[in-house]
Formats: structure tokens, C-alpha cells, sequence
């Protein structure tokens, strides 16, 4: 079976982005743009590419993720994807995918036709988009004229090529400037197959073009939910712990952290959305290591999981479920916790309360319950 390996090409500067980071690190959705363009990838072995003086900012971007140390690029994008090459060298792949970390869009489907050309026989694959604007060409006195777009295409990544054919033709045509690999794969005598491109597939170049794809994620997105509950009853004690906040309490609450309910369901929740499990099975009241530990830091771990998976927390909301204390006074600071814990603005997290009307074990004041339920987009 033939083996894969993807470049990903994010060395440079992103001035015209007009962002304050180079624009492969700025966040999108959530998200930096570059990790999410190499989970476009998952499944694949992925090198990255980047420039000088940005490997603190790649460590940031890629943190969780199982890749190799990204390789340094060098003054054009040319010259970069060359340096990747031939780090790939050290474990040489049959055919290799070269994409650009600005088409964090690249779907499963263009990835795959890709693929396949180059399992059917291609030296190399471009997937393409028809031209569908008017076009004009402008000529150096400043006058437009009327370019038929009669079987103009769009050039997109990720461009497929054999490994050693586009290695070599890198290294024969170093010293040629194009703007793209497959220029250099028709010098070198490469023929290459055109496959279907598509729309939302786009460069992220300006700062608008940020917009766009946010928008582009929000609409193609993989939205879950879930729900998470929890109960503690109380014990003697003093004060209890409700969503991040130490309240003043006749009684406290039993548990072997510091058994607040609140922010265990909502961890439970989170789990939930990327079928992880519950807060049990990551911090189990058999371990000692958790014996009163601060449930922020359960919250924290569900959250960084749902980092790690590409997915970006859009919403959370906690009811709580109890006589005592009255959560009116506190429910301000409670949110204003929460979304401190899970990074998110205030408007974006929900807390409220309310009581059994004196029936079952939360109306005889015996314990506190929880439910919440999360809304994660991957």
C-alpha cells in the first residue's frame, strides 16, 4: 500500500492579513488557524513548515498534537516547501500532499480525490475550481479589458505529487521563482491530473477573509451537544463550593474533591460532547492524587481535551437544583467563573437555579444537584 505524507507550508509572515501574529497563528473560531488546518489532515503523517523566529508560537498552536518537530522554512515559499521535502527524506513517503497552512477549509473529499489520482497513476494532482467572476485584465497605461473565462481555473492545495519526482524538480529548478509546486512538477516533464476543487476551500489572506471562514466553519461544522448531572449531599461543615465560588454554608458538602456540583456537571457535559467518558473515569475517588483537589481543575481538563480534538466550546449551561443557599446573589460571579476557567466571554455561559418546591432530597435540604449541557463545535 502506497504511503502518504503531508506538507504543510506555514513560514510566512501573513503582512497582508494586516493581524498583529503572523496569520497561520491568529486564532479562527476559537482555534489557531494552522492547527486547524493540520487536523484537516487526521489520519495522515503531517510535517509543518515554518519560519524563523516562530517555533514558540508553533508549540503554542500545535500543543496536544502528535507531530514531529516542525522543520524551519526559508526566505520564499519556494525555498520552504524544498526544506520540507527533504526533511521528509529521513523516512521517505511514496507520494506527498503539499498544502498551504491558509486553506484551513480543506475538506475530507478534496483530500481524498487528491489521493486517488495519484493511486490511479498521476505524477501529480491539482484540484481546481472554474473561474465564475467577469474578469479583467489591466494593461500598463491603466485601461481594463474583458478576459473570457472560458476554461479559466482556480489553482488550490493540497497539490499531490510522487515524492522523488517533485523533490527532484525542487532541487533542479531551485533557482527558477513560481508560484505554486505543480509549475515546477511541469518543468521537471511531470504530467498532472486536474481533480475538483472546492469554494469553501479558500486562502485566508486579508483580515476579512477571517470572517468569511468563520462563517464557512460555523455553517459546515460539526455541532454536539451533551448533558451532565451531578449530586453530592451535604455533610457537616461551614461553607461548600458552588461553580468556582467558596460560599459561606451551614453545612458543607460531601465528596472527595471539594465536591462542587456545578462545575462537575458541566465537565461531565463536555466530556460528553467528545465522547470521553465522565469525570469518573479521568479523576476516580479512588485516587488519592484528587482527595480534595479544586474542581476548576476537572473543568480545565475537559476543556483542553476539547482543544486537543479541534473542537471549540460555544456555549455551556448549569442549572442548580437546590433550597439552600440562595444562588441569586452569586450567579454574576458564578458565570463570570466559569468562563473565566473555560476561556469564554461572559455571554456565552449560562447560570441558573431552582428549587423542588420542598419535594425530594434537594427540597429536605439533604444534598445539591446539577445539570448542564454543553455545545461544542468540531
Amino acid at each position: 500500500m502506497p504511503r502518504f505524507a503531508v506538507l504543510i507550508v506555514a513560514a510566512g509572515k501573513g503582512e497582508r492579513a494586516g493581524t498583529s501574529l503572523p496569520k497561520q497563528y491568529e486564532a479562527l473560531a476559537g482555534q489557531p488557524m494552522l492547527r486547524r488546518t493540520v487536523q484537516a489532515f487526521a489520519g495522515h503523517p503531517v510535517q509543518v513548515v515554518i519560519g524563523p523566529g516562530q517555533e514558540a508560537l508553533a508549540r503554542a498552536a500545535l500543543a496536544g498534537l502528535d507531530l514531529p518537530a516542525p522543520v524551519p522554512g526559508g526566505a520564499t515559499r519556494q525555498e520552504s516547501v524544498r526544506l520540507g521535502l527533504e526533511a521528509l527524506g529521513q523516512d521517505a513517503p511514496d507520494f506527498v500532499l503539499i498544502h498551504d497552512a491558509a486553506r484551513p477549509l480543506v475538506s475530507a473529499k478534496v483530500i481524498a480525490a487528491v489521493i486517488a489520482a495519484l493511486e490511479g497513476g498521476a505524477e501529480g494532482a491539482l484540484p481546481m475550481v472554474a473561474a465564475a467572476d467577469t474578469l479583467r485584465r489591466r494593461d500598463a497605461h491603466g485601461h481594463f479589458t474583458l478576459v473570457s473565462r472560458e476554461n479559466l481555473y482556480r489553482a488550490q492545495t493540497p497539490q499531490g505529487f510522487i515524492y522523488a519526482r517533485i523533490l527532484a524538480a525542487h532541487r533542479q529548478h531551485a533557482a527558477t521563482e513560481v508560484t505554486d509546486d505543480v509549475a515546477l512538477a511541469e518543468l521537471a516533464g511531470m504530467t498532472v491530473a486536474m481533480v475538483e476543487g472546492e469554494e469553501k476551500n479558500i486562502k485566508v489572506t486579508r483580515k476579512e477573509d477571517f470572517a468569511l471562514a468563520e462563517t464557512l466553519l460555523g455553517a459546515t461544522g460539526d455541532v454536539r451537544t451533551a448533558t451532565g448531572y451531578d449530586v453530592h449531599k451535604f455533610t457537616a461543615g461551614d461553607h461548600i463550593w458552588l461553580c468556582g465560588l467558596k460560599l459561606p454554608h451551614s453545612h458543607g458538602l460531601e465528596g472527595h474533591s471539594d465536591a462542587d456540583v456545578g462545575l462537575h456537571a458541566i465537565t461531565d457535559a463536555l466530556l460528553g460532547c467528545i465522547g470521553e467518558g465522565d469525570i469518573g473515569m479521568h479523576f476516580p475517588p479512588t485516587d488519592e492524587r484528587w482527595r480534595g483537589a479544586a474542581s476548576w481543575k476537572f473543568l480545565d481538563h475537559a476543556a483542553s481535551l476539547v482543544r486537543a480534538k479541534g473542537g471549540v466550546i460555544t456555549h455551556v449551561d448549569v442549572t442548580l437544583i437546590c433550597e439552600r443557599p440562595k444562588v441569586g446573589p452569586h450567579r454574576d460571579a458564578m458565570k463570570a467563573k466559569v468562563a473565566e476557567i473555560l476561556g469564554l466571554e461572559l455571554s456565552r455561559v449560562s447560570v441558573k437555579a431552582t428549587t423542588t418546591e420542598g419535594l425530594g432530597f434537594t427540597g429536605r435540604r439533604e444534598g445539591i444537584a446539577a445539570q448542564a449541557i454543553a455545545t461544542v463545535r468540531l
